[in-house]
C-alpha cells in the first residue's frame, strides 16, 4: 500500500476545520513535499517527522514521499499536524495498519526524540471536530483534560509516537485524560475593601448588571483602580456557552491555566499603558492571535491610566465595542474572534494628579482639557457610565463603614440581569446593553413621553448625541431592573443621566 489518510484538525481563528491528511509514496528521488497551503512550521515538519520516526524505532521510507491536507484551500497553521503526517508515513508505507484510526482525529507535535507535546488551541480543535461527527481524539497527554470538557467526545492522550504505534499494532492502551473534580476555587478582591466611594459603587453595580462599559475618572487614591478590579467578583459565573468560548480563546493564546478545566470566572485583562495596538485587538505573524479584548470576552477589559495609551490603540477598541467581534484580515486570510468584554476606563482628570481633586489644580485649563481629549469624543460615547470620584476623605479611610460584600451585591446583579434576559428573550438578547435602540424606541418597550422628556430635550439641545440617548435608556433599563421594578421611571432616567453625563459627581 502506498496511500494512506488520516484525520487531524486545523485551526484558524477561534474556528477549527476537519483537515485529510494524505500521504502518497511512489517510485522516485527520496523526497518530501507538503502542500495544501502550509505555512513555515507546517513545512519544517518534514525534518521533525523524519527524526521522530527513526528515533522511535521505526523504518523511513526512502522514496518520493507526497503530503497533501485536505481542504488545500484552507490555510494550515503551526504544528499541530506532526503526529497525523507521521502515522500517514507510516501507514503509506505498510508499516503501520490504519483500521484502528478509522475516525480517529490525531492531533499533536512532535519532537526529534518521538515525544509528543501539547499544542495551542486544542479545545477549539476537538470541539470542531465533534461538530463534524467525530466521536474519538487523540491527543498529546499534556492537552488531554482540556480536550475532555467537550461533551461526546472520547478522548486518549499518547505521550510519543512509539505509544501510538504499539497502540495500533498491539493494542495497547493509550492515556486516559485525568479527572479533576475539585470544585474552582473562588478567589480575588472583594468589593468590602473599597472604602467610601458610594457612587462609584453604585456605578459597578450598575455596569454589571446591565452590561455596559464605565469610565472612571478622578484624582489619583480615589478607588479607580480598587473599583475596576472587583468588577469580575459581582459579575455571574459563565454558562456553558460562555465558558467554552472563553476557554477556546485561551487555549488559542497558549494561556489556559493548568488542569484544563473550563474558565468560569469572567477573565480580566489589564494590559500596561504601552501596550500596542496588535496587543489590544490582535494581530501577530501569520494566524493573528487574538488580543487582550478577545482575551477578555465576556469579562473586563481594564485600561488604567486610559489618557497615556497611544491613540491608534484606544481608537482601535471603538469597532470591537460595538459590534463585539474583531476581525483580523491578513495576506493569507483573516481571523476572527470574538470580544464582547466589557471596557472600564479609569483617568486622572489633569496631567498633575493633585491627591486633593480639581480645588489645589495646578493645570490650566487647556491643559485639562487637552489631558482628556486623549479620549476621543467617538470613543467616550460608547462608554455607557462617566463617573468622576471624589477625593478621598480621612473618616472614610480611616473609619471605614460596613460595606457590602461582592458576594451580597452579585446576588443582586444576578436578579437584574435574569430579569432582562426573561424580558428581552423575543429578541434573542441577555442584556440590556446589547438591546438595539430601535427596539428601546418602539413599542412595547418605548418609555412614555413624560417619563422622557428631559431626555430628549438634551437631544434636541445637542448636548446629548442619539447613541448617547439610546445608552441612557438601556442604563434606565438597568436601574430599574436592580431596583425590582418592572419600568424605568423619571428617577431612573434622571439617575442614568447622572451616570451617563457625570453631572452632580
Amino acid at each position: 500500500m502506498s496511500y494512506a489518510r488520516v484525520l487531524c484538525v486545523g485551526l484558524v481563528g477561534v474556528e477549527g476545520h476537519l483537515v485529510e491528511v494524505e500521504a502518497d509514496l511512489a517510485p522516485g528521488l527520496p523526497g518530501v513535499v507538503i502542500s495544501g497551503l502550509p505555512d513555515t512550521a507546517l513545512h519544517e515538519a518534514r525534518d521533525r517527522v523524519r527524526a521522530a520516526v527513526v528515533n522511535s524505532g521505526q523504518r523511513w521510507p526512502n522514496r518520493r514521499i507526497t503530503l497533501n491536507l485536505l481542504p488545500a484551500t484552507l490555510p494550515k497553521f503551526g504544528s499541530t499536524f506532526d503526529l497525523a503526517i507521521a502515522v500517514a508515513l507510516l501507514g503509506g508505507s505498510g508499516e503501520l495498519p490504519l483500521l484502528p484510526l478509522d475516525g480517529v482525529a490525531i492531533l499533536g507535535e512532535l519532537g526529534l526524540d518521538g515525544a509528543v507535546r501539547p499544542v495551542r488551541g486544542v479545545l477549539p480543535m476537538v470541539a470542531a471536530a465533534a461538530r463534524a461527527g467525530i466521536d474519538r481524539v487523540i491527543v498529546p497527554v499534556g492537552n488531554a483534560a482540556e480536550a475532555a470538557v467537550v461533551p461526546g467526545l472520547r478522548v486518549r492522550g499518547v505521550d510519543s509516537l512509539h505509544r501510538l504505534v504499539c497502540f495500533v499494532r498491539d493494542g495497547r492502551p493509550l492515556i486516559e485524560p485525568p479527572v479533576d473534580d475539585a470544585p474552582e476555587a473562588v478567589t480575588g478582591p472583594d468589593l468590602a475593601d473599597v472604602a467610601g466611594q458610594g457612587l462609584g459603587r453604585r456605578a459597578l453595580e450598575v455596569a454589571a448588571a446591565g452590561g455596559h462599559h464605565l469610565a472612571l475618572i478622578g484624582p489619583p487614591g480615589a478607588g479607580k483602580t480598587m473599583l475596576a478590579e472587583r468588577l469580575p467578583s459581582i459579575l455571574p459565573t459563565l454558562d456553558d456557552a460562555a465558558a467554552l468560548e472563553v476557554t477556546a480563546l485561551h487555549s488559542v493564546a497558549g494561556l489556559l491555566p493548568a488542569g484544563g478545566r473550563l474558565i468560569r470566572r469572567p477573565p480580566f485583562q489589564a494590559p500596561h499603558h504601552t501596550a500596542t495596538v496588535p496587543s489590544i485587538v490582535g494581530g501577530g505573524a501569520g494566524l493573528a492571535r487574538p488580543g487582550a479584548i478577545s482575551l477578555a470576552h465576556r469579562g473586563v477589559l481594564f485600561l488604567d491610566e486610559a489618557p497615556e495609551f497611544s491613540k491608534p490603540a484606544l481608537e482601535a477598541l471603538r469597532q470591537p465595542l460595538e459590534h463585539g467581534r474583531v476581525l483580523l484580515t491578513r495576506s493569507r486570510g483573516g481571523a476572527e474572534y470574538p470580544a464582547r468584554a466589557q471596557l472600564v476606563l479609569a483617568a486622572n482628570p489633569c496631567p498633575c494628579a493633585n491627591p486633593a481633586g480639581d480645588d489645589r489644580c495646578e493645570c490650566a485649563p487647556a491643559a485639562r482639557r487637552r489631558y482628556l481629549a486623549r479620549l476621543s469624543g467617538p470613543l467616550l460615547d460608547r462608554i455607557d457610565l462617566q463617573v468622576r470620584l471624589q477625593p478621598m476623605r480621612a473618616a472614610e479611610l480611616m473609619e471605614p463603614a460596613a460595606h457590602e460584600s461582592s458576594a451580597v451585591v452579585a446576588v443582586r446583579v444576578a436578579a437584574a440581569r435574569e430579569a432582562a434576559a426573561e424580558r428581552w428573550a423575543a429578541l434573542g438578547r441577555r442584556l440590556n446593553s446589547e438591546i438595539p435602540g430601535p427596539n428601546l424606541r418602539r413599542a412595547p418597550w418605548r418609555l412614555p413621553n413624560p417619563v422622557t422628556a428631559d431626555l430628549r430635550a438634551r437631544l434636541d439641545s445637542g448636548s446629548l448625541s442619539a447613541r448617547g440617548f439610546d445608552r441612557v435608556i438601556r442604563l434606565a433599563w438597568t436601574i430599574a431592573d436592580l431596583d425590582g421594578r418592572t419600568q424605568p421611571d423619571k428617577k431612573d432616567i434622571a439617575e442614568a443621566i447622572t451616570l451617563r453625563t457625570g453631572e452632580g459627581t
